[in-house]
This record gives structure tokens, C-alpha cells and sequence, in this order.
């Protein structure tokens, strides 16, 4: 499989159980499966816990975007221990802080309020990773 120079991995919270661990997975998946699946894609956290070779190997040869749920950061943190650069961390908190009117609620299937919440996150991620990499073209262009 081939994967793209401009490849941006992205690391979602593995808070299971937890309603904003279900917000950061569903907007991850938003981002590499519908808005940006040319050009991100998605390791889950636990294989970077165990260790797993190929996930370590992504998030060390391309720039990694995380998507925490909570204040503890774990997906942020594994990133950098795995030896990866992350280039932008997303808190659940900080989105739900600009949209107090998507009040997610469910764990195992979100309401509606936090599946648009996880679409408006999505939606932010795929604008920065756009901004940065016509950033990036630009800058080499020079």
C-alpha cells in the first residue's frame, strides 16, 4: 500500500466509556474516512501502547495530529513517547467550549448533539491540516 509524502497520522483518545472518548474516535474517523481520506491516517492508541511495529513506525516517519477527550492527554503523550512529532493536539473540551449548545451524551452510540459535535472537531482538524499544508507547499516553493 502506498501511502502519501504529505501522510498526517492522526491519534484519537481511547477513552472507553467515556462520552468525550466518543466524540475524539467519531471525529477521527469523520476526518480520515469522509473529509481528509487521501490524506491522514487513523492509528489507534492502544496499538501504540503495545507497541505494535507498524503503528510506532507512522507516528514516527509522518507528523501526527491527537484528539484527547479529557485533560490527562494520553494520545498526545503516547504520540511523542512512540517517538512522533505532533503537529496539532485537539482537546474534546476546548471544541465543546466553543459549541456549549452540542452537549454530548451516549457512549456506545452518541446523540445528535455529539455527533455534530464530533463533526464540527473533524471539520477544524481538516482546516488546519489544509492551512499547514498549502503552508508547507508554499514555503518549499521558494
Amino acid at each position: 500500500m502506498s501511502i502519501p509524502q504529505e501522510l498526517v497520522v492522526v491519534v484519537p483518545c481511547s477513552g472507553i466509556g467515556k462520552t468525550f472518548g466518543t466524540v475524539s474516535r467519531e471525529a477521527a474517523y469523520e476526518l480520515c474516512e469522509d473529509l481528509r481520506p487521501g490524506s491522514t491516517r487513523l492509528v489507534a492508541l492502544a496499538k501504540l501502547v503495545l507497541g505494535d511495529a507498524g503503528a510506532r513506525d507512522l507516528v514516527a516517519k509522518h507528523p501526527a495530529v491527537t484528539i484527547d477527550g479529557c485533560k490527562q492527554m494520553c494520545a498526545a503523550k503516547m504520540v511523542k513517547q512512540s517517538g512522533g512529532t505532533v503537529v496539532r493536539e485537539v482537546s474534546v473540551l476546548d471544541v465543546f467550549r466553543r459549541h456549549k449548545e452540542l452537549k454530548p451524551e451516549g457512549i456506545a452510540e452518541l446523540n445528535e448533539a455529539g455527533v455534530k459535535l464530533a463533526r464540527a472537531l473533524a471539520e477544524e482538524v481538516a482546516e488546519s491540516l489544509d492551512t499547514t499544508s498549502k503552508a508547507t507547499r508554499g514555503a518549499s516553493h521558494d
